[in-house]
């Protein structure tokens, strides 16, 4: 495996970016941290993590539930 040039790593970081970001922006509707997201560069970690937000009970639900109508 040779030198990675400065381009690799400028598509890679515009890639990380492009997908990144939108996930984000879900996490912090849900009433999340959007810093969660960085678990997304953690390997199986990151699988875990889907799960888990599917599941667990999200902070933004709860608060409207508690609204009088």
């Amino acid at each position: 495996m040779g030198h990675l040039s400065i381009w690799h790593w400028l598509i890679v970081l515009l890639f990380s970016i492009f997908f990144l970001y939108p996930y984000a922006r879900i996490i912090r509707r849900a009433g999340f941290s959007p810093w969660w997201v960085l678990i997304a560069f953690v390997p199986l970690l990151n699988f875990v993590m889907i799960w888990v937000f599917a599941f667990v009970q999200w902070p933004a639900l709860e608060k409207k539930s508690s609204a009088p109508y």
